[in-house]
């Protein structure tokens, strides 16, 4: 039997605060699910109803896909556009009367800025009268604050696994979803294009075609509404709405302000110096090509081990406290106190 990705379960904490997060959780730099924090009357309020009506008629982006599956790499989905009223009651049917490409399509929205191609999407301007029932946690400076991007999906939707290069926090509002995540360490093993992998079936890879993705070590969550999902800078993430669902993703700058891209208003271009380096790199390649193939063998080894002896950090054991690197926890074991005197255990 062909070995399948190794898996652990995301860590879940409870009664965590400002202070308990930048010094017990944040430092730790994996991702965390924080339970209990308040994120405003949301959770009561955001029912479909209650979307259609306070979020209004404005025509909205959004994602239609013939499957559930959604991948962007191979394009297999339509941009369309409506009023959002429209767009939520069509997101929370599981058939739909009217359609754009079959009556079982799925949708999904990402909300934009008012202008998608220099303004940063921000709940508070794009949907004020929503906004005011969701409250962004106070776990950064305000002026670190980047976007706060507003997303519903149709139950089954799947995103494609991918990185961001800045911290956010995921507050699921309403249904369920999964996520599964891997390191940064593991991007050799995810067969990237750009930031994103091409593996679109990661519950069910085809091993032939990528064998080495077997070696990614899997961690995993299933978010309740209520809960928030801490996904540090880098780590690839991959959504499975479990049901019809609202979340809100705030991204916040944790590097300095000029570490960024200034034209870039979704947040997903690698760091200036980091987009610097890729060129240098490519530059580099180019130049080899100019040798014979022994050569060009011989001094691509030595460029790897170069950058290995200069730029690797050293891979941890354990990259999730108290987590064995080869058990496979459920959430209910994953459930985590730190420290024991301020933050409270999940029963």
């Amino acid at each position: 039997m062909m070995q399948r990705p190794e898996k652990v379960s995301v860590p879940v904490y409870t009664a965590v605060d400002r202070e308990i997060f930048l010094t017990a959780i944040y430092p730790m730099r994996t991702p965390a699910v924080l339970r209990g924090v308040s994120l405003g009357p949301c959770l009561d309020k955001w029912t479909v109803d209650y979307l259609k009506k306070n979020g209004g008629d404005r025509e909205v982006k959004i994602h239609v896909s013939p499957v559930p599956q959604m991948d962007f790499l191979r394009k297999n989905f339509l941009y369309r556009t409506l009023p959002f009223d429209v767009f939520v009651q069509r997101a929370a049917e599981t058939k739909h009367p009217d359609f754009f490409i079959s009556e079982e399509e799925s949708y999904y929205l990402r909300s934009l800025g008012e202008d998608p191609r220099r303004e940063p999407a921000d709940l508070r301007k794009q949907f004020p009268g929503l906004a005011e029932d969701f409250s962004i946690p106070g776990f950064f400076e305000p002026e670190q604050f980047f976007s706060c991007v507003f997303r519903i999906s149709s139950c089954g939707l799947q995103l494609w696994t991918h990185y961001d290069v800045m911290d956010n926090l995921l507050a699921q509002v309403s249904g369920r979803k999964r996520v599964v995540l891997y390191s940064p360490q593991d991007a050799e093993h995810l067969y990237l294009s750009g930031d994103k992998s091409e593996v679109l079936d990661i519950d069910s890879p085809d091993l032939q075609q990528y064998p080495k993705f077997v070696k990614a070590r899997r961690y995993e969550c299933v978010l309740e509404p209520g809960d928030l999902l801490f996904i540090p800078a880098l780590w690839f993430h991959n959504t499975l709405a479990l049901q019809f669902g609202v979340g809100v993703n705030v991204f916040w700058r944790h590097l300095k302000a000029e570490s960024y891209d200034r034209k870039d208003p979704y947040g997903n271009k690698d760091p200036v110096a980091a987009a610097k380096a890729m060129q240098g790199l490519e530059r580099a390649l180019q130049a080899l090509e100019e040798l014979p193939p022994d050569y060009r063998d011989f001094y691509a080894r030595r460029m790897v081990l170069r950058i290995q002896s200069s730029a690797y950090s050293p891979k941890p054991e354990g990259a999730v406290r108290g987590c064995s690197p080869t058990e496979t926890l459920t959430a209910s074991d994953a459930k985590t106190s730190v420290p024991s005197s301020q933050i409270s255990h999940q029963d």
